[in-house]
């Protein structure tokens, strides 16, 4: 992607990790420009990574061959039907990183015949650690989903998903996944504190172990329920532990969970659409 411009619209936080890190990859700054209304943001990210900024849409995207769009869901309908006109005429490959909007919409609102990849990102890509899924219509061909690839990558893994309801599965497990872990950590501390441990131990021992215990997994060559089991010696104090997990259905609490996270994603999707 060394002679592609990109043209991000909204320079909100997520828009910013992504242009941090492609300038972090090697992309010039030079050839990455940043629109938002919003003056504090523009100064800010121009004064961090040196990129172009506008206040101007129309002016921001002239030239672009990748245009990602950061807007807010509520607001994308306006963005795109202002810059259909634009749009028809560069034929830019359009990466939307706009929770629930489904591409037939967006594609509607730029009047059709666009290469349109849709992500679901998540919070820990503010910090390069990302996980990322994509979804392509027809219309992006095997060097724009490199393009896409490389965009998102920047920021943490990606993963292609073959149909587009699928990010509904994505947004259950890594979208919201983090909260999911920052209140099991949370109710670990809790009971760390209770179990007599001050507060800054109950952090610290908390915090490392998830982190160990995500890096041993990632780098393993078995999968988490081998390496579970590899920990929990007969008779010892894991199995006692498990044994509650166990008993009070965590697996079943965690599927109606997620089940109910992934109905929630497609039904806004709706929703957005509808409006």
């Amino acid at each position: 992607m060394p002679n592609s411009t990109i043209t991000f619209i909204g320079a909100g936080n997520m828009a910013s990790s992504i242009i941090g890190g492609l300038i972090a990859k090697g992309v010039s700054p030079n050839s990455i420009t940043a629109s938002d209304p919003y003056q504090p943001s523009r100064e800010q990210l121009q004064q961090a990574t040196g990129v172009n900024i506008s206040d101007d849409n129309h002016r921001a995207i002239a030239g672009a061959d990748i245009l990602v769009l950061a807007v807010k869901p509520q607001m994308m309908k306006v963005v795109l039907e202002d810059l259909a006109d634009a749009v028809q005429q560069l034929k830019p490959l359009i990466i939307s990183i706009a929770a629930g909007i489904e591409i037939n919409s967006m594609n509607q609102w730029l009047g059709g015949g666009q290469a349109i990849v849709r992500c679901m990102p998540n919070t820990p890509a503010l910090v390069q650690t990302g996980a990322t899924g994509l979804y392509a219509n027809d219309a992006v061909d095997s060097a724009q989903r490199q393009q896409a690839d490389t965009v998102l990558s920047a920021v943490g893994s990606v993963l292609w998903v073959e149909r587009e309801d699928q990010l509904d599965a994505v947004t259950a497990v890594s979208g919201s996944g983090p909260a999911y872990f920052f209140m099991f950590m949370e109710s670990m501390q809790t009971a760390a504190l209770e179990l007599g441990l001050s507060a800054d131990a109950a952090r610290e021992l908390t915090l490392q172990t998830a982190l160990g215990a995500a890096k041993m997994a990632i780098d393993s060559d078995v999968d988490t329920a081998e390496l579970r089991r590899r920990v929990s010696s007969p008779g010892g104090t894991t199995v006692e532990a498990l044994a509650v997990f166990e008993q009070r259905d965590l697996a079943g609490i965690v599927h109606e969970a997620m089940t109910a996270c992934r109905d929630r994603s497609a039904q806004l999707a709706r929703e957005l659409d509808a409006g």
